[in-house]
């Protein structure tokens, strides 16, 4: 069965990634959906709950090309996207890469840069592809982003806008580690770091097979006139100024098909648009009378329509 094929890759990825990350399935395999979607994901949390050695375990464990970027005030767009310089030995003009032309890159804070330099990531984001003095260069595939960002400290930062927040597939919070969990840290970490054992599980071949295959997963008409009623409510609760656009439908179309297919399932059920419409909604949603990019009360407005949106009835496998 093909979609096996993907519940199998995903399990590898996961068992890879928490022999150094402690729990945290769910965030796991919402990352693996992300990627699966030709999605980016927005890591937002307090500082040391791990962001940053999760962004680089997931991308240990796939066999491709990594970038780590430390986003700073200073920051220009050139110094992510690649620049054409004068070669004086050869008296012409050649181009440097940036190292935002790779397949996993990882946008540590974030928003620390300035707009215009968090503007390059645009049409990378959107279009796999980057224009340097009007030569269009393509990014290699798979490409995926893992931006970072601290909620807490303003000082310095530049909050990202809603066009960039959009192009984001998820927008995920790591959380505080239970008591169990931080104890079984404390006793991995005593020593030198497990992430120095991690090899690659999967290549980038089977990331873009597994792309193809979970397009396959059959999605019930039912259920896309629930994703539809889902999207519409959020544009009409009184408490929301700004809504879901046809991007966030489609995202949330394409995770639950993906979800799907990560369980082992050819076909979606309600429960996997559940499962991860606060992660695709979340960062596109402006509550009224909140801070344009505030996110309170938005998870709370996200269940309360999810409540309140008649649920299909299931018919398992048509």
């Amino acid at each position: 069965m093909e979609i096996e094929r993907i519940k199998n890759m995903t399990d590898n990825i996961k068992e890879n990634v928490q022999k150094v990350i402690v729990g945290k399935d769910e965030i796991i395999e919402n990352i693996i959906i992300a990627i699966l979607c030709r999605g980016h994901i927005l890591l937002e949390d307090v500082p040391g709950l791990g962001k940053t050695l999760l962004a680089r375990t997931i991308a240990k464990s796939i066999d491709s090309n990594f970038s780590r970027i430390q986003f700073t005030p200073d920051l220009l767009p050139t110094d992510i996207t690649g620049i054409n310089y004068f070669n004086q030995k050869t008296s012409e003009f050649m181009f440097k890469k940036g190292p935002l032309m790779n397949n996993l890159v990882l946008a540590d804070e974030i928003n620390r840069a300035t707009p215009r330099t968090q503007s390059s990531l645009l049409e990378a984001m959107e279009e796999n592809q980057l224009t340097i003095d009007g030569e269009t260069h393509l990014l290699g595939q798979p490409f995926f982003v893992i931006a970072t960002q601290n909620p807490v400290e303003n000082s310095g930062t530049y909050p990202l806008p809603e066009a960039q927040l959009d192009r984001f597939f998820m927008k995920l919070s790591i959380g505080y580690p239970n008591f169990e969990e931080e104890l079984k840290i404390l006793k991995r970490f005593k020593s030198k770091s497990p992430f120095t054992n991690i090899k690659a599980v999967v290549d980038s071949q089977d990331i873009l097979k597994a792309r193809k295959l979970f397009e396959k997963v059959k999605v019930d008409d039912d259920l896309i006139n629930y994703i539809l009623e889902l999207v519409r409510n959020t544009r009409t609760h009184d408490d929301i100024k700004l809504g879901i656009s046809p991007r966030g439908a489609q995202a949330l179309f394409k995770g639950s098909q993906a979800r799907a297919a990560i369980q082992g399932r050819d076909f979606v059920i309600p429960d996997d648009i559940k499962k991860i419409i606060k992660e695709v909604f979340r960062h596109r949603i402006i509550v009224q009378g909140k801070s344009r990019f505030s996110n309170i009360n938005t998870d709370n407005i996200i269940e309360e329509i999810v409540k309140n949106t008649k649920v299909p009835s299931e018919k398992i496998g048509s």
